[in-house]
């Protein structure tokens, strides 16, 4: 890697600062992380979008949660092709590895990824369409949703299509036969929420009533 290069300045000042100070003042606690290993009690699956902290939003400390990040936090149905599979692979770690209790898909307003997908279906974003977009092929995985809105004929407002893609993701979990399992043997429960982020506001999806409530 000849054109790798140092960390801008602001990072090496953060660091030093957080060592310092965050790290001297619990370095019995990180050691203890790194002799013992990770045992978090759930996954969540969240957005790669910077505005989305999600220890920060439960308040989790590390260790605590297993976190997954990837453009709007979908999850692609089980497909054991022998491809690369990033969000599969980090779910299969999670479940039978770590043996996680519940597995988080967190959703959020402002949502960059539906947004291009929903300007794509619409013929406005035609560099999303393109084979050779990963953003365009990834967002596929919430077609099945749209369609199931009513598509191109249906008026759809973001918050619904983002909440949508969580519904679509947990969908797309059951999918996978390990969670499946997990989930008919009562070891694993499977959670939907959508984020606010202006309003910071956080709503749950109720299976019952098919549809987010505030939490």
């Amino acid at each position: 890697m000849e054109k790798a290069q140092p960390l801008p300045s602001y990072l090496v000042q953060r660091y030093q600062g957080w060592k310092a100070t965050g790290y001297a003042e619990n370095q019995s606690w990180y050691r203890r992380l790194a002799e013992q290993g990770q045992h978090p009690r759930a996954m969540v699956i969240s957005c790669c979008d910077s505005r989305v902290h999600v220890t920060a939003i439960f308040g989790a400390d590390q260790g605590e949660l297993f976190l997954h990040r990837n453009i709007a936090n979908l999850v692609p149905p089980y497909a054991p092709d022998g491809d690369y599979h990033g969000t599969s692979a980090a779910i299969e770690y999670a479940v039978t590895a770590l043996k996680v209790a519940h597995v988080i898909v967190l959703g959020h307003s402002t949502c960059g990824g539906v947004k291009g997908f929903h300007e794509m279906c619409h013929g406005r974003a035609p560099e999303l369409a393109e084979k050779t977009s990963f953003v365009g092929r990834w967002m596929d995985i919430l077609r099945p949703g749209y369609e199931r809105l009513g598509g191109n004929d249906a008026d759809i407002d973001s918050p619904t299509l983002e909440k949508e893609a969580v519904i679509v993701s947990m969908e797309n979990l059951m999918t996978f036969p390990f969670v499946r399992d997990a989930v008919a043997e009562d070891k694993l429960s499977l959670h939907g929420l959508w984020n606010d982020i202006g309003e910071g506001g956080l709503e749950f999806y109720d299976a019952k009533s098919k549809s987010f409530r505030p939490v």
